[in-house]
């Protein structure tokens, strides 16, 4: 029994692999373009601390160990309802990356992809950031996680905890950054947000 998004017996049917795939390039592609459109400005200080890199690393690392371990504990993945597992995967790889890209768009001039201040730089407080400060990072584990459980394996899963500490050293630098250059805005809108999810974390 392989894993419902790679060719095999027991895999998820044609169309929803072909899917998966499209839409799992299609998500490194973005990010790729993202990286090459919101370049630092001339005015920016650069604050990053390795954390872009280290946060890359994990994000790939993750999604590599978990499709590896579908395969080395392939007798683990689950024998019913792969290919649900799969459409939840793709509608949660699907959501995450609208969230990422719609809080990028409302960051605007305020998104790089390095840690980053600028001069007259504010805190913005539109759609998701009215409850989360970093919604663009919870679409991205939103998504990592999807990927994660079209491969309808529980081991496969356990792979979140690498980009999940890659996005923890992100927000430490990131909000470390924030509050040397808001100082007491960005402070009193910890206050009332959460990092990641409403009322959990």
């Amino acid at each position: 029994m392989n894993p419902p998004v790679f060719p095999g017996r027991g895999g998820a049917p044609a169309a929803l692999v072909v899917a998966f795939w499209v839409v799992l390039y299609g998500w490194v592609v973005g990010e790729f373009w993202l990286s090459l459109r919101h370049r630092l400005p001339a005015a920016a200080r650069r604050r990053d601390r390795g954390s872009m890199w280290l946060l890359v690393a994990s994000v790939y690392a993750g999604i590599y160990l978990g499709m590896v371990a579908a395969f080395a504990f392939r007798r683990l993945g689950f024998s019913t309802g792969r290919g649900a597992l799969v459409v939840v995967g793709l509608s949660l790889m699907v959501g995450g990356m609208a969230l990422r890209w719609y809080a990028v768009h409302l960051l605007g001039a305020s998104f790089t992809c390095s840690v980053a201040t600028r001069p007259g730089q504010t805190v913005v407080q539109a759609g998701p950031y009215r409850w989360i400060r970093h919604p663009s990072y919870t679409g991205g584990l939103v998504t990592i996680a999807g990927v994660l459980i079209a491969l309808a394996n529980p081991v496969s899963l356990a792979a979140l905890v690498v980009p999940i500490g890659g996005y923890a050293y992100r927000i430490y630098v990131e909000e470390e950054a924030l509050l040397q250059e808001l100082g007491d805005a960005y402070r009193d809108y910890m206050r009332r947000t959460w990092r990641l999810i409403p009322f959990l974390v």
